[in-house]
């Protein structure tokens, strides 16, 4: 949806979640149900997609649950189908699928290279490339990706590298699609809780970025960083590259990033 277009009555507003099982995933199915929203849910089959197929039950036909693998096109392309089968038209794609890694690039495998590439870039530009000929042909839509402030301050290694593809990918979208009619946001979210950050504590919890995802479908914008704590200390880094070189590059920062991903690392080798 784009400012210029009107939203769709509520019994047809039609949203794809990938990613739907994770924290921030589930959050937002639970905020677009209250909402009155149908929608279809891709995300790796496994105990937690199980979870969350239960939990939805209840809402019948509103909810398909359809497990899909973002790295493979066939799976994507089947996922779209089904959506228009049961739908009719798809009105909102959020992408919040994404994985992490190590924040050490040197200490990083080839593989988990590949792995985070494959689902935090090119699985987000697969689902997008998908839905598009649906949007275009309804000339109205609103994509939401789901990146993070490391996309803005790089520290996070081949993480970082993924979420500034997506930034860039996002910004692109948004002056291509702008004429169709669709709406482009970028949601940066801090450290929230969620799995990922399971060994942190205090952390807002994953509600913060589902509701900067539904401000998002009603009101496209270019990017929104949450929690807000994060906006200045991301202005500030980009405003002044070189601070963010003298602290990100100190020693004892580095060990302390890469730390905890040692001990997991560790942990799963034993």
């Amino acid at each position: 949806m784009s400012r210029s277009a009107a939203p769709p009555a509520a019994r047809e507003r039609v949203a794809i979640v990938a990613g739907a099982s994770g924290g921030i995933g589930s959050a937002t199915v639970r905020a677009l149900l209250r909402a009155g929203w149908s929608l279809v849910l891709a995300a790796l089959q496994d105990e937690l997609l199980d979870a969350l197929a239960r939990e939805v039950a209840p809402y019948g036909e509103r909810v398909v649950v359809v497990p899909t693998d973002i790295t493979r096109r066939a799976e994507v392309d089947a996922l779209v189908a089904r959506a228009l089968v049961r739908f009719r038209r798809i009105d909102v794609l959020v992408n919040v699928a994404g994985i992490g890694s190590s924040p050490s690039f040197a200490e990083s495998t080839d593989e988990e290279i590949e792995r985070v590439l494959a689902v935090n870039l090119l699985g987000a530009a697969r689902t997008i490339h998908a839905v598009l000929p649906v949007m275009k042909a309804q000339r109205s839509g609103s994509i939401v990706n789901v990146g993070s402030v490391a996309g803005e301050a790089a520290v996070l290694g081949i993480y970082s590298a993924s979420k500034f593809g997506l930034r860039g990918l996002n910004d692109s979208l948004r002056r291509e699609l702008r004429s169709d009619g669709i709406g482009v946001t970028l949601i940066e979210p801090g450290f929230v809780r969620t799995p990922m950050n399971a060994a942190m504590n205090g952390l807002p919890g994953p509600e913060i970025v589902a509701d900067a995802i539904l401000a998002a479908i009603v009101r496209p914008r270019r990017k929104h960083i949450v929690p807000g704590n994060y906006r200045f200390p991301v202005l500030l880094f980009k405003a002044f590259p070189q601070l963010a070189d003298r602290v990100f590059g100190d020693a004892r920062i580095q060990r302390r990033l890469n730390r905890d991903a040692r001990a997991a690392r560790e942990e799963a080798e034993k």
